[in-house]
C-alpha cells in the first residue's frame, strides 16, 4: 500500500530561513552562494579563495552555519593525499533561496480546469484535500478540542491560525491565506482545503469567510458529524 504523505508543516519555517538568508552578512551570504553552485561540496582552501578572508575567517563562518543547521560536512573526495574536509548545504540551507511554486501550481491548475471543466477541477482538488486529511487524522472530545488541533495543524502549514467560539460555535480563523494568489485566479483551491479539514476531523466544516473574498480572516466553522462521502458529493456540486 502506498504511503500518504503527511500534511506539510513548513511553510512558516521556510518564510523564516528566507527572511534569514536577508539578514545574514555579506560573507556568509557569499559563502552559502558558493555552496549552492557546488552541491558535492567544496573545502575551506576553496571558500578562501572565494571569499578573500583567512582560513579561521572562513571556519568561524562555517561553524556559526552549521549550529544553524544550514551547512553540514560533505564525504571526502578521494585525493590520494590526506581527505581534505569538504562542506555542502542542507536541505534548510537549500531553502534560504528564493522559490516560486505558486506559479508552476498556477499554470497546471490552468491546464487541469480547461482539460476537466470547473466540476472537475473542484472533484480533483477535493480528492487531493481528502488523501492528505486522511493521513494525519486530528481527535478530539468536543467540537472546541476539534477546532484546537485544527488550528495547531494549519497554523504548523503557515496559516497562522487560532482556535475560537462565535455565538457558542467552535471555530478557527486563519489570519494568512496560505493560497491567496492561486485562490484569487481559481476559487476552486477552496475545496482543498475544505476537503482536508472535513476529513482530518471528521466534522463538516463551514467556509463562513475567506480572505480572497474581502473576508478579514478566513474562518471556518465546526458543523456537526460530517456528511456521509456520497452526500457530500452532491453537496459539493449543487453549490
Amino acid at each position: 500500500m502506498r504511503s500518504r504523505r503527511p500534511w506539510p508543516d513548513n511553510s512558516r519555517r521556510r518564510r523564516t530561513e528566507m527572511s534569514r538568508l536577508r539578514q545574514l552578512g555579506g560573507t556568509q551570504q557569499a559563502l552559502l552562494c558558493h555552496l549552492l553552485r557546488h552541491p558535492d561540496g567544496t573545502d575551506v582552501e576553496s571558500l578562501c579563495a572565494r571569499l578573500r578572508i583567512s582560513h579561521n575567517a572562513v571556519r568561524q563562518h562555517l561553524t556559526a552555519l552549521i549550529a544553524h543547521g544550514w551547512v553540514e560536512r560533505a564525504p571526502s573526495l578521494p585525493t590520494g593525499g590526506r581527505p581534505q574536509a569538504r562542506f555542502r548545504l542542507t536541505g534548510s540551507g537549500h531553502e534560504l533561496f528564493p522559490r516560486n511554486y505558486a506559479l508552476i501550481a498556477s499554470e497546471l491548475l490552468d491546464a487541469v480546469a480547461e482539460k476537466l471543466g470547473e466540476d472537475g477541477t473542484r472533484e480533483m482538488l477535493t480528492r487531493l484535500g481528502e488523501k492528505l486529511g486522511g493521513a494525519e487524522p486530528l481527535h478530539g472530545a468536543c467540537d472546541a478540542e476539534i477546532a484546537q488541533a485544527l488550528a495547531h495543524r494549519l497554523d504548523r502549514a503557515g496559516y497562522e491560525a487560532i482556535a475560537t467560539t462565535r455565538g457558542g460555535q467552535a471555530q478557527v480563523e486563519a489570519f494568512n491565506c496560505v493560497f491567496h494568489g492561486l485562490a484569487r485566479r481559481h476559487r476552486h483551491v477552496c475545496s482543498f482545503d475544505i476537503a482536508f479539514m472535513e476529513t482530518a476531523t471528521g466534522r463538516r466544516i463551514e467556509h463562513t469567510e475567506c480572505i480572497v473574498r474581502g473576508g478579514n480572516v478566513c474562518r471556518f466553522a465546526i458543523a456537526g458529524e460530517r456528511q456521509p462521502m456520497h452526500e457530500h458529493a452532491l453537496g459539493a456540486k449543487n453549490e
